[in-house]
């Protein structure tokens, strides 16, 4: 019983001395901890952390038993253990460090205080990007039947200037003759990646990083495994049609969605492209319309 009181007074001192900061600190916790094993269970990290797991209750009992052999080795490990976890986690450690950079308060989308609404005609950017999307779907469709190879990136907000040096830079107004021309099988920049960059065929012949993933399906080619690599590494829309089979592919953070058609294509595009384009503008322009409306009282 005395235990029991001793716990309530515990829990009572604790509501007395609880602040705000203390309730913002565990929900950052809480939030840090949720995304951490979030990432881990989607990636092979999950064994590694397994694994680590196992090695910290053998130390544990080791150190209850008093195996000093056991203890020693493992103590000895752990020394190096950050080391290490940085090594073995760099993919994973890179890929949240990018997410963070590309939500809201990273990308500046919250918090732009209204100085990129100077960057252009937010209209005229939306009907170039739509361009762009109405001549890639045309052309996937036009390959698709013609069974050409193909692999387009979008640039969405992550800047792909490391991938775009690996090619020739070609700044070019998109149609579908163009990019049909691109990956004809005999023309020098075919064997590669177009990247479409603000609305315009920006560069060709490009080489994409390979996923690493083991869960990808052996069905899959290069070109499928490089688009996984390259959405895995950024938040980049790839479009990918099979030389093989002709099936059209989006891929996108890592997942590969298969078998589009003309309409599904030009659909999915719209909304994974279009939409990034629109909204950082729409937001400018709620911004001085607020701003206008304010200093009209």
């Amino acid at each position: 019983m005395e235990f029991i009181i001793g716990l309530w007074n515990v829990f009572l001192q604790l509501i007395h001395n609880f602040r705000v900061a203390d309730a913002l600190d565990i929900v950052l916790v809480t939030f840090i901890i949720y995304n951490a094993i979030k990432l881990v269970r989607e990636t092979r990290a999950g064994q590694l952390v397994r694994g680590i797991i196992v090695l910290m209750v053998v130390w544990l009992l080791s150190y209850w038993l008093n195996l000093y052999m056991m203890q020693s080795i493992i103590s000895y490990l752990f020394q190096f253990a950050f080391i290490a976890l940085l090594i073995i986690f760099q993919p994973e450690i890179r890929r949240a460090l990018e997410q963070i950079g590309r939500s809201g308060i990273g990308a500046g989308k919250t918090w732009n205080f209204g100085f990129a609404f100077v960057s252009g005609d937010a209209e005229a950017k939306l009907q170039k990007s739509r361009k762009a999307v109405n001549a890639v779907v045309d052309a996937a469709v036009q390959m698709s039947r013609q069974k050409t190879g193909a692999l387009i990136v979008f640039e969405i907000k992550t800047k792909l200037g490391d991938i775009i040096d690996t090619g020739t830079v070609v700044e070019a107004i998109p149609s579908a003759q163009i990019i049909c021309n691109i990956f004809f099988n005999k023309a020098p920049l075919h064997d590669g990646a177009m990247i479409v960059r603000d609305g315009m065929v920006y560069a060709a012949g490009c080489i994409l990083p390979l996923t690493k993933s083991d869960k990808v399906s052996v069905e899959l080619g290069t070109r499928h495994r490089a688009a996984i690599g390259m959405s895995e590494n950024s938040d980049a829309v790839i479009v990918v049609v099979s030389e093989e089979t002709g099936q059209i592919s989006v891929v996108t953070n890592g997942t590969i969605t298969r078998n589009y058609t003309r309409e599904t294509l030009n659909s999915e595009l719209e909304n994974l492209v279009l939409s990034e384009t629109a909204e950082p503008d729409e937001k400018k322009q709620s911004w001085i319309s607020s701003f206008r409306r304010t200093k009209k009282q």
